[in-house]
């Protein structure tokens, strides 16, 4: 491991991760309130929508790309037996 990748292995680790596993109850319903008030209730079913289509999309990619690895992978070892 070079210098680089344990620095930006241990913002993985201690970054965004922890900070999203504190916010808790109390946080989660103070976004809902500020989206509320920013986006209206109109609008708020429709972004909802977005989020998760673009999450199923990422979702997919992410999957598509590690079996695309794995193939790689398994004709790297093919070819060498």
């Amino acid at each position: 491991m070079t210098r680089c990748d344990i620095i930006i292995y241990k913002h993985i680790d201690g970054g965004v991760d922890t900070m999203i596993s504190n916010i808790g109850i109390p946080g989660i319903i103070l976004i809902v309130v500020i989206a509320l008030i920013v986006f209206g209730p109109n609008k708020l079913p429709e972004l909802g929508r977005a989020a998760g289509r673009t999450l199923k999309e990422f979702k997919s990619a992410t999957k598509d790309l590690t079996n695309f690895d794995d193939d790689t992978e398994e004709k790297k070892a093919n070819k060498k037996a």
